[in-house]
Formats: C-alpha cells, structure tokens, sequence
C-alpha cells in the first residue's frame, strides 16, 4: 500500500498546520514542513513544539524567506523533499501541498487512488506551443534573466527587464531540455523524485538556469519530470482542484461548497478559506472515515465556466455560486487613512509604511493611475475598483499575502466606508483634518472642475466658502456616522496630540507613533 509523503510549503497560521499535519499523518503516512523564513518565528516554534512527538513529520533543514514568482519557492520545496527521502525511506509518492490545501477524499480513498495508478500526476505542457499562459509574459520568463521580486521591488524588476531587452541580453535554454509548463501541485512517485535529485546534483548548468526564470515553480519540476521519466508513465494533470475567477485569481471556497468538492474527480483542493471553519472540520472528519462512496460528477470546471460565461453581478439571476460570503475575511484588518489633501495623506503614508512595513496603498478609489499590481483587470478603472471593491481588497490582501493593509481614502467617499465598516472584518480610520487656505481652495476648485486659469477673482470669492463648507460638511458626516475604531489628528493640535490616535489606528506603541507623527513638511502645500 503506498505511504504517502505530504511536502508542505506554509507561511501562516500555526494552529491550522498543526491541524493539517495531524490529520493527514494521522493514518501513518508523513509530512516534511518548510515554513518560510519571514514569517513570525513564534509561529514556527509553535509549530515545532506541537508536532515535536509526532514521528511522521520532519522539517526541512534549512528555512530561507520565500516570495511569490522567485526561485525560493523551488528551493523551498527542495529543502523539504531532502529531508522527506531521509527521514521517511517507506514512503512511496510525495504530494506537494500548501497551508491552504485540504483532502476531499477519505484517506482510504486517496490510498487505493494512488496504488491503481502507477503514474507520475504532474501538469506538463510545452512552454511554448501550450496555451496554459493566458496573460503577461510568456518566453521572457525564460529568456530575460529575472534577479528581483515582481511584488516587493515591481520597479527594479521592470527596469531589469527593459534594459536586458534593450541591450539584446537574452540567454539560451540548455539545450537538451524542452521546458514544460504547469500547475506546481503535483503528486511524484519515489524513484521519479530521487531521479531529479540526482539530475540536480550532475547538471549545474540547469540550477543556474532555473535560478533567474520568473515563477521557476510553474516550469522547474514540470520540465525535469518530463525530461527524466518516459511520457507513458506521466499523467498531465493535478490531483488538486483548484479554479481561477475571471480576474486571475485562485478561486476560495467556503462552508457551502463542501458537496460541490465531495464531486470533484480530485483528492485534494485549494484555496480553503481561512473562515470556512465549518468545512474544515467537516472535510477533517471526512478524512478519516473510511466505507464511503464518492460520486464523480466532476461539475467544478464547466459550472464555472457556465456561470461567469454569464456575465457580472447585475446581469444574472444570482450571485456567482464563489461569491456567496463576499467578505474581505474575519481575520483580516483594513485601516483607511481618510484626508482631503491627498499629499499629507501621502506624505503620512510613506512614514508609516517606513516605520511599520504595512502594505499601504494610494487613493486607489479616487486615482486611476495609483500604483497596483496587476489583479486580472479589476483594478484596471476606478468604475472596476468601485462596483468590486470588497473583492478587490480582498484580492489586494492575498496579493500581499497580509492580514493587514492600510489604504488612502477621499472623506467624500462616505458610502465606501460605511461599506467596509459593514463588513465581518476589522476596519479603522483616522481623519487627517487640514487648514485650508485660498490657493489650496483654489487649486481644489480647478482640479474639481470648478474653476479654469481664467476665473476672475470675484467668482473665487464667492465659491471658495461655499467649497470650504462642504469639505467640512464631509468631515462631520463622518463624525456623525459613529464609526467604532475611528480617530482623527488635527493640523490646528501639537505633536503630542497626534500620538494617541495614531498608536490606536496602527496598533503601534507611542514610540514608534511619535516617529510617524513626526513627519518632515508633513502639512505643507
């Protein structure tokens, strides 16, 4: 009977992967963890010392901080299969899996599943002929060498790749190797992960190859298992289900999909939601039973694809079926940084995202051209932005890979913060309160529509109370909306007035406010 070893790659979450360890090796199969670098090292000690008496989990020997598209994910996953081959000598099949994975069959099921199937499961479509890259960058993955993170240093990233294509610095691809292209969540039996192994250590050329490729863990072990093993023995697909919205991004299941993932022709799926708390316990429990009959029906895929062939929200008779909790998530903290003069804000911003390193972001409800990553065309307008802005935050977290984010907000933007305040997670706001003198009333008025260059004085004088009225009618809408975490700062108040509110707002001690409050030309126009 086979013995499976589960290679898990985390970041987040102690207490589900010591869950997840338990369960999946509660039926004497075994698990080697990598948990990243950067992640809280409380987190990775709680884990060591839950799982310290359980003999079927190991850990990788080394930890390195990994990021999203670097070859750290590839090496990562290394680490964890050397330890897996030395600690567990039984096991037959290695299943990489993520913290957000979970089976959707019994383990008496997953086990007679593998050993009818003497096969490698591993997505492999040819690089260039396949159509499995629908967007972005296709040979310039392979051919540009790719040195920075595409998320943390997105500007020297960009600049690194126009200057190699301006210079005409492309690389060749090692010869004797057709890259293939696929899904990273792949089930190897032991003699086809040894033969990489093994192939790793003769050929250099290709490590140093793979190291500066752009999201090497979609190409690296795709290519390699498809150089080494025969083509009769690879089966091109992932035993994981996983489905992407009509943005681009991993669709996430909750509570109510439990028997739309029973159906599936899979053993694992993934994205679980971190609140799917009910469908974890149940999909646990699942597990570990054992006589029970799955019927495959397989619907995921077409039923998607059916529904959102449909159109938006506003178009169809209802919700599509992976929006029904349209929540940012319980667990997740959104601070708006609310301001009419947009450049304090900024100003502001830039110091607290100096002192703290949380992902903050622009007046992105507000500016078209504020700086996004690219989210599969949601973020594309500020009309896009607007109608899906709980989905687009909610991406923006994901992206970060947070469960704490700051953004920049307009205080004409009321309903936008009712909507978020209304919301099952945890929102904040400070006001920043400003002086306003006529030039900066007047340049409000022209930017706003107003007034042009050649507006006479006389008609300044008489809309410059009527605009200074109302942006401080937007500040005492605000007020009087009572929302809870709510704080403001005063350009009119001394420093140390500012060190309260902004320690709340950040969760930060005053030390560290008094940092932020300090601000260089904080208030200046």
């Amino acid at each position: 009977m086979a013995k499976i070893a589960y290679i898990l790659l985390c970041h987040k979450d102690p207490v589900a992967i010591v869950q997840q360890a338990q369960q999946l090796t509660a039926k004497g199969d075994c698990m080697a963890i990598h948990f990243d670098a950067s992640a809280d090292p409380q987190d990775f000690q709680e884990i060591q010392a839950a799982l310290a008496d359980n003999p079927n989990v190991t850990f990788a020997d080394r930890r390195i901080k990994c990021g999203w598209g670097e070859w750290s994910l590839v090496q990562a996953t290394l680490h964890a299969i050397s330890a897996a081959l030395r600690d567990f000598p039984k096991a037959t099949h290695f299943y990489m899996l993520s913290g957000d994975c979970m089976a959707i069959k019994t383990s008496e099921y997953v086990h007679n599943f593998v050993d009818d199937h003497d096969c490698d499961f591993i997505e492999s479509f040819d690089f260039f002929e396949s159509n499995w890259i629908k967007t972005g960058m296709k040979k310039e993955r392979l051919i540009y060498r790719h040195f920075f993170n595409e998320r943390e240093q997105k500007r020297l990233f960009y600049h690194a790749f126009t200057l190699q294509k301006r210079l005409g610095l492309t690389r060749k691809i090692p010869s004797d190797l057709q890259v293939q292209i696929g899904s990273q969540w792949w089930c190897l039996r032991r003699p086809t992960v040894e033969a990489v192994m093994e192939f790793i250590q003769k050929r250099k050329d290709v490590m140093r190859f793979f190291r500066t490729t752009w999201i090497p863990d979609e190409t690296f072990f795709q290519t390699l298992v498809r150089h080494l093993i025969p083509a009769d023995e690879i089966n091109s697909r992932s035993l994981t289900f996983l489905m992407f919205t009509d943005y681009g991004m991993p669709l996430v299941f909750y509570n109510d999909h439990y028997d739309l993932l029973l159906n599936q022709d899979y053993l694992f799926a993934r994205k679980i939601s971190p609140d799917a708390v009910e469908l974890k316990e149940r999909l646990g429990k699942l597990y570990a039973a054992s006589g029970i009959e799955f019927k495959i029906s397989g619907e995921g895929p077409s039923l998607f694809k059916f529904v959102t062939e449909r159109g938006r929200v506003g178009r169809r008779f209802a919700n599509r079926f992976w929006e029904t909790e349209a929540t940012l998530g319980r667990d997740r903290e959104l601070m708006i940084l609310v301001c009419k003069k947009w450049h304090v804000a900024k100003r502001l911003l830039g110091k607290i995202k100096q002192e703290t390193n949380i992902p903050a972001i622009d007046y992105l409800f507000q500016e078209e051209d504020t700086d996004l990553p690219d989210l599969g065309g949601i973020q594309a307008t500020i009309e896009k932005r607007t109608r899906h802005r709980r989905a687009l935050i909610r991406m923006l977290f994901d992206y970060f890979q947070t469960n704490r984010m700051i953004i920049c907000m307009d205080p004409g933007s009321l309903d936008l913060l009712h909507d978020f305040y209304s919301d099952r997670s945890t929102t904040r706001a400070m006001e920043i309160q400003c002086s306003y003198s006529d030039s900066y009333l007047k340049g409000h008025a022209s930017r706003i529509g107003l007034a042009g260059e050649q507006t006479p004085q006389d008609t300044f004088n008489r809309i410059l109370p009527t605009i200074l009225r109302d942006i401080d009618d937007e500040s005492d809408a605000i007020r009087d909306a009572n929302f809870e975490n709510y704080g403001r700062i005063r350009e009119v108040d001394e420093i140390g007035d500012f060190l309260q509110p902004i320690a709340s707002f950040l969760s930060i001690p005053e030390d560290k406010a008094l940092a932020i409050a300090t601000t260089p030309h904080l208030f200046s126009d």
